[in-house]
């Protein structure tokens, strides 16, 4: 398929309205609208003088697990105050207009698509809002609630509950990537909306499909020269409209 970048909305919604399959790939400038910081963003006070490859890793946590519980603590209180913009309420009211014709992709872990009302969002990244064992949990863990503190734990052995997100030099989680590839494969749209497209593998999605993509961000993209169509704006500013039947 030739690659084009001329970027008219009129004919992306035409083909909205001709796909049988959609996905959509979103990235933190879908949730910047929302008042959601991006990873380096939520850098404050304290914070500032840690790079987030130094709170973001199994070794940092394992290392400073109340330090590092607690960054994520500050950025869980962000997250709550904020709500779903009119980009991620446009992409839930699609999906309930059209029931299987369009999945959600994620880079985000804040969970605005699922408070939206999106249904089966994949999320690569993780929620931030969920917890996690540290290590494979044993029976003792599951017996019983875990015990209160920064981070809670198991009274029993000692594990630790960690945020549910991906930190650096972890795997992708095995069945959100697997159902991305296939949805990517299948679909005959992909709106890629508000990443930078340098993060892999979520943004090789976008290079492997075979259906048209289509770029939604007010900034260049590591992508745009894979989209069939660039249009400059934001995903509250747009999707509406896009997805509008």
């Amino acid at each position: 398929m030739s690659r084009s970048r001329a970027g008219d909305p009129a004919a992306v919604r035409d083909w909205v309205r001709a796909a049988r399959r959609i996905v959509v790939l979103s990235g933190a400038g879908m949730s910047a609208e929302s008042g959601v910081p991006t990873f380096r963003d939520a850098q404050t006070g304290l914070w500032a003088k840690f790079r987030p490859e130094e709170l973001a890793t199994e070794e940092a946590f394992r290392a400073r697990p109340q330090f590092v519980w607690d960054w994520y603590l500050l950025r869980r209180e962000m997250v709550a105050k904020v709500e779903p913009n009119a980009g991620h309420r446009a992409i839930a009211a699609f999906q309930q207009r059209h029931p299987g014709r369009l999945a959600v992709v994620t880079q985000n872990v804040d969970g605005l698509h699922q408070r939206a009302g999106s249904p089966g969002v994949l999320a690569l990244h993780g929620g931030i809002m969920e917890d996690q064992w540290l290590d494979p949990p044993r029976a003792c863990c599951t017996a019983s609630p875990p015990q209160a503190g920064r981070p809670p734990r198991c009274a029993a052995c000692g594990n630790l509950r960690r945020p549910a997100v991906v930190w650096f030099g972890e795997m992708l989680p095995a069945r959100e990537l697997a159902a991305a590839e296939e949805a990517a494969a299948a679909c005959d749209l992909m709106l890629v909306v508000g990443t930078s497209g340098v993060v892999y593998p979520a943004a090789g999605l976008a290079r492997a499909t075979r259906g048209r993509v289509v770029i939604v961000n007010p900034h260049e993209s590591d992508l745009d020269d894979a989209a069939d169509a660039v249009l400059r704006g934001t995903a509250a500013a747009l999707l509406p409209g896009l997805l509008e039947e």
